[in-house]
């Protein structure tokens, strides 16, 4: 048997496929349940070689830099140089590029989709996430404004994914290039801004406000010779509220920001988080106001550091914006209250209405409570600052250009510069390496992740987020189209006419349809697979073969995987009748039980033999037919 090591033309199409027919040709995946399907995995060749990939954004006077050459770069590992095996620069538009000549999807049949692609791959694909868990509600109504004006004037194929994170972190859109899609998206109620589950001022404000009232009347001040006055017992217990909180908060945003490094591990190649916040603490400092001025002193520095690693190895960058905008002074606020601080001696003078007098503005309390702020504010920067520095991203903070900050990030971290090297220490020991990069003669800003933890990649690791299949990247929720074949397919009810005359098939249709809540509906997928993107093998006869592996993964509005169908065949294809099926393509249908509801697709094709695989995902209305 010869083995054809190039994609090569067809010679006959004698094809041997009918999912929802002959299921005595079929090889399917053992059915998991709890997990997407696993295909049987193609020969792996293995090696002891440890390839290291670094991306690398150059940028001068924050425009980015372009046509360096590799030997101007140079990799320094726990203070070893290292050599470069591999070296491709990314950029949004690359040379000798016409971006009058993209072209545009070709018009389909109803109810048929392709992911044939429609614009150049730039390499890097971004995503929003909008953080609503650490950012008040007037400034995320401000940063969805700016964004739908962002995406108004986004440029074409542009590749963009919208989460939110408020309770749990939730995917509003998957990646997409159509910029009117992610607007709707991004007005859904998905995507409503909502206060935060635990950040609340208001209440700390209103707390603050009775310390101050008690404190002006004398109240406490006969019980303080008997110990804690019931001031600074209210004081210690909104600093203990406020440490809890914030625990909280930074516990559901690291889990959320370690399930995104899952999430977008099974993604290939770079990928810009634009992460939307308005306060993301580092630390909280000891308050010697407090009777207790160490009780809810906080620090999570590991904790962020960990995390960066994480989203590192997964090849995420990440850019912070704040999501407040200009900062200002909060003491100049019209609706400022100088806080119960006792230690400044002075007690709060209040107007109207909750207002601030001019006597208010002269209370010891106002220096105090613009330094803290300032802390406050500082300790954020540096939060959003070394998460930016530890994955190869970049901060913006005080600016009200949010959708600026958003059109820079994807500029910035769409053009870099890509490099491999085989570090000179090959022992996997879990040791945590530094890397270093630089390049000769310049000034130039360098952005790269910091370093790596030498794993064995065929282990489980904590530092890392595992390594995942071709085929659960092409079927996870939301990712990119794969494109490496491509592929038409038309998803219609059973019950449509142009079914009428066909057998229907009996039984559950689907490795979950038993597991399904009534009414349930079938539905068909027939695929149309473009030839000359498979690789075959040809027999002693003449017949060209190929391991071929049909996936669709159903999920619901919650993301949560409902059914799916994973089929495999061997594709058999008769000398002298090549011309008939690259003018076709090649034909396959799978059928799959539904509930009722918005339901995401997920279909794939993958070339077992090959290693490759094509991919996209299409909205489904299920209802009473």
């Amino acid at each position: 048997m010869q083995t054809m090591h190039a994609i090569v033309p067809l010679a006959a199409a004698c094809l041997l496929i009918a999912a929802t027919a002959q299921t005595q040709q079929t090889t399917p995946a053992p059915a998991q349940p709890s997990s997407a399907p696993q295909p049987s995995p193609p020969t792996t060749l293995r090696t002891n070689a440890n390839l290291v990939l670094v991306d690398v954004v150059v940028t001068d006077h924050g425009n980015a830099v372009h046509g360096l050459d590799k030997i101007r770069f140079h990799v320094i590992e726990d203070g070893h140089e290292q050599t470069i095996t591999s070296f491709d620069e990314h950029r949004t538009n690359p040379p000798n590029s016409d971006p009058a000549s993209i072209s545009a999807p070709l018009p389909l049949p109803p109810h048929t989709y392709s992911n044939a692609p429609s614009y150049p791959d730039t390499g890097a694909v971004n995503v929003l996430l909008l953080d609503a868990l650490n950012t008040p509600l007037a400034d995320q109504m401000q940063v969805r404004r700016q964004m739908l004006q962002y995406l108004g004037k986004i440029q074409p194929g542009t590749s963009l994914a919208i989460f939110t994170l408020s309770s749990r972190l939730r995917l509003i859109e998957g990646f997409t290039t159509d910029a009117a899609q992610l607007a709707k998206a991004l007005q859904s109620p998905k995507a409503t801004p909502k206060p935060s589950v635990v950040l609340d001022p208001q209440s700390n404000q209103t707390l603050d406000s009775s310390i101050a009232d008690m404190a002006s009347m004398g109240a406490g001040q006969n019980s303080l010779s008997f110990g804690s006055s019931p001031i600074t017992q209210m004081q210690q217990f909104i600093a203990d509220t406020t440490a809890f909180q914030t625990d909280l908060r930074v516990r559901m945003t690291l889990d959320a920001m370690q399930q995104l490094a899952r999430y977008l591990s099974a993604i290939p190649g770079r990928k810009n988080l634009i992460w939307f916040s308005g306060s993301f603490p580092i630390a909280l400092d000891p308050d010697d106001s407090l009777e207790s001025p160490f009780e809810a002193m906080r620090t999570y520095s590991d904790e962020i550091r960990e995390t960066s690693e994480l989203l590192s190895a997964a090849r995420v960058a990440v850019y912070p914006v704040d999501a407040r905008g200009l900062m200002t002074m909060s003491t100049l606020d019209a609706s400022y209250t100088p806080s119960s601080n006792l230690v400044g001696g002075g007690a709060m003078n209040r107007g109207r209405a909750g207002r601030v007098t001019s006597n208010a503005m002269n209370n010891p309390s106002v220096p105090k409570d613009d330094a803290n702020a300032m802390k406050q504010t500082m300790a954020e920067a540096a939060t959003m600052q070394q998460i930016a520095e530890q994955t190869g991203g970049q901060q913006y903070i005080n600016t009200n250009g949010l959708k600026e900050a958003v059109a820079s990030a994807v500029e910035n971290g769409s053009s870099y510069y890509t490099i491999g090297y085989v570090p000179a220490a090959s022992k996997l020991d879990g040791a945590y390496r530094k890397i270093q990069i630089r390049v000769d003669d310049t000034d130039y800003k360098l952005a790269y992740r910091r370093g790596y933890y030498a794993d064995a990649t065929d282990k489980p690791s904590e530092h890392n987020p595992g390594n995942t299949s071709l085929i659960k990247a092409a079927t996870l929720h939301g990712a990119p189209p794969a494109t490496q074949i491509q592929f038409r397919v038309r998803v219609l009810p059973a019950t449509d006419p142009l079914f009428q005359n066909a057998i229907p098939s009996t039984g559950h249709a689907g490795e979950l349809a038993a597991t399904l809540k009534e009414p349930i509906h079938r539905y068909i997928a027939d695929l149309t697979i473009d030839p000359k993107y498979l690789a075959y093998q040809q027999t002693p006869d003449g017949v060209y073969q190929a391991q071929v592996e049909f996936v669709i993964v159903a999920y619901d509005a919650e993301t949560r995987r409902v059914n799916f169908v994973d089929r495999g065949f061997m594709l058999k294809i008769k000398a002298g009748e090549y011309a008939r099926t690259l003018a076709t393509g090649i034909p396959a249908r799978l059928a799959l039980d539904l509930p009722e509801g918005e339901i995401s697709l997920r279909i794939a094709v993958h070339d077992l033999a090959a290693g490759r695989a094509g991919s996209l995902e299409i909205p489904v209305k299920v209802a009473a037919q």
